[in-house]
């Protein structure tokens, strides 16, 4: 066995790798899903976005959130909450789509979809030993962090990697669009 998957195991993850789907726990069972690895004295990580059009700024801070601990949760803003924090138009990628992607990364142990604008909600029913969140953010100002930090927790700043953000991509798509193509169909409907 690898030096990482005795690290996992030892960890409370499972040796084997669990499929994507197997990842994604609805609420109800979020409890049942961490007890094992803190059973197993791991170190719960959680993060949190909305995580649409996944990039590559993205999986480095989910990489670096890992790096943190033995067992990392990924709170997934549900569409509607996405809809509320970025507007119409938003989430790109609906949140089945955006979990199945989160899920798939062998970084990520846990993906969960939470309904609320606001992430103390979540955070109070992971109660993870580390709370990462981008560096975009002041500590002061992370969500949770209060209840991070009574229970014995920390609190992690994830540098911001690259010039990636979600915005960016919307925004080099629209950019470089071309006119779609015509099909034969599009000619006939046209004559």
């Amino acid at each position: 066995m690898s030096p990482m998957h005795t690290a996992r195991a030892s960890a409370g993850a499972s040796p084997r790798r669990l499929s994507a789907a197997a990842k994604i726990v609805p609420m109800g069972r979020l409890a049942r899903a961490l007890a094992r690895p803190r059973r197993a004295g791991a170190r719960i990580v959680m993060t949190n976005g909305c995580f649409d059009l996944l990039h590559p700024g993205h999986a480095a801070s989910l990489e670096f959130a890992r790096a943190q601990g033995d067992f990392l949760v990924v709170g997934l803003n549900s569409d509607r909450s996405v809809r509320q924090l970025k507007g119409p138009g938003h989430p790109i990628v609906d949140q089945d789509g955006r979990a199945a992607m989160l899920a798939a990364l062998a970084c990520v142990d846990l993906v969960v979809v939470f309904d609320d604008a606001s992430v103390a909600g979540l955070v109070e029913r992971v109660l993870p030993d580390v709370l990462v969140k981008s560096n975009q953010y002041a500590l002061e100002e992370v969500v949770g962090r209060e209840i991070v930090e009574a229970r014995g927790g920390r609190v992690v700043l994830s540098p911001m990697t690259g010039h990636y953000s979600t915005t960016w991509l919307i925004q080099r798509i629209q950019r470089t669009a071309v006119p779609p193509l015509r099909t034969p169909a599009d000619d006939r409907a046209a004559a």
